[in-house]
Parts: C-alpha cells; sequence; structure tokens
C-alpha cells in the first residue's frame, strides 16, 4: 500500500489499472487514496459463475428493470452509501469523469421508478474491474452482478476483477488467484478489442443461459 499523488489524473488512474494497480481511501472523508496490489487477488471467472437455485427463481421471475449507464451518478452514490466506505470524493470525482469518457460503466437495478442496486467498475480492452455494488431490495446487487457477467461474456470480456473475494462474491463462484498470475491474465485481457456496448443488456431470464452455457 503506497500513498496515493494528490494531482491523480483520469490518465494516470487508467494507466495504474493497467499495472494492476487500484486506488482506495481508508475513509469517506479523507481526502487521501493508497493504490493496493493485492498478493491474492479476487476474480469472478466468466465460465463459473454459481447461480443457486433460489437465484435461478429470482432471474426467471425478472422481479426488476435493469439498465446499462442510465444512472452512473446514483450508483455511485449508493455504492458509498453505508457506514464505511473507501468510496471518497476524489474517487468520486475520478470515476465520474472516466464515466463521462465512456470507460466506467454501471448497471442499475429498478424497481418501478426507484433505484434498488447496481454495479460499476472499468472496462479496459478485454477486462473488467469491478469497483462496487449495492443493494436495497433482497438479491438485487446479485442479480445485477450475475447479469453483468452474462453481458460482458457476450461482449467478448475474458476477466472480471473484483480486487478482493468477499464471501458474497465467493458463494457465486468468485476464487482468488496469486498476483503474477492476475497480472499475466490482465495482460492477455489488455490485448482483446472488447465492447460493453456492443449489445443489449440480456434479459432476465436469459441471464441463466448465457452463465451456464460453455464457452
Amino acid at each position: 500500500m503506497h500513498g496515493g499523488p494528490p494531482d491523480l489524473t483520469p490518465e494516470i488512474l487508467l494507466q495504474a489499472y493497467r499495472q494492476g494497480v487500484f486506488p482506495m481511501a481508508e475513509r469517506q472523508d479523507d481526502a487521501r487514496l493508497f493504490w493496493f496490489d493485492p498478493v491474492w487477488r479476487g476474480i469472478l471467472p466468466m465460465g463459473g459463475v454459481h447461480l443457486s437455485r433460489s437465484l435461478r427463481r429470482r432471474l426467471r421471475a425478472a422481479p426488476f428493470r435493469l439498465s446499462l449507464n442510465a444512472d452512473f451518478a446514483g450508483v455511485l452514490r449508493g455504492c458509498a452509501d453505508r457506514p464505511e466506505t473507501w468510496i471518497n470524493a476524489p474517487i468520486t470525482a475520478l470515476f465520474t469523469a472516466l464515466h463521462a469518457r465512456g470507460a466506467a460503466h454501471s448497471i442499475e437495478v429498478w424497481d418501478g421508478p426507484a433505484l434498488v442496486g447496481g454495479v460499476y467498475g472499468l472496462a479496459l480492452g478485454g477486462a473488467f474491474c469491478g469497483e462496487s455494488m449495492f443493494s436495497r431490495r433482497k438479491d438485487a446487487s446479485k442479480i445485477a452482478l450475475v447479469t453483468l457477467v452474462a453481458h460482458l461474456r457476450r461482449c467478448g470480456f475474458t476477466l472480471f476483477d473484483t480486487q478482493y473475494l468477499t464471501p458474497h462474491l465467493a458463494s457465486l463462484g468468485g476464487v482468488e488467484i496469486p498476483r503474477k498470475q492476475y497480472h499475466a491474465r490482465l495482460a492477455e485481457a489488455l490485448e482483446r478489442d472488447a465492447d460493453i456496448r456492443a449489445f443489449a443488456l440480456p434479459d432476465p431470464q436469459d441471464v441463466v443461459q448465457l452463465i451456464t452455457q460453455r464457452s
């Protein structure tokens, strides 16, 4: 962990992610940023996502409407709206700028007009660096995440970086790989020309088929 520069720009941030390094703050009210390059890196395998029976039923019931990049700012606020968070003002400003230039993206989950969940991250070549997610309804963040994986897979992405492995991610098939292996997989993914906007988001009923089909 190293202190981040005070004049961190979107360009510097993109270069850091291409090297496998990402910033976090210690607290929301602390303007300092620190660089991280974990010894063990969390990833969500594109072909190894686990869908429980209950989650399959929820997806097929299509309880929510999902969108791509319809409310990036709302997702960012939702992810930061918790007692403890690493999403501070500089992170918010940087990712807002990256979204404006088409590098950062969000999946929104809607219950009627209400934003009830979502996930956001950074797309680089064929790698998607997941940053954070939130949920205000049962399974909203899980549905957002597995829909994103299905969508990324269809759009040609090969790597979904989750930075760290949480119990929530592990329940969906997330694993840890050594830093050296992650860097090698990242380098391969960066050579790909994937586009998250190449297709419309899959319908919830189609996510199960897309997730479970063989490459």
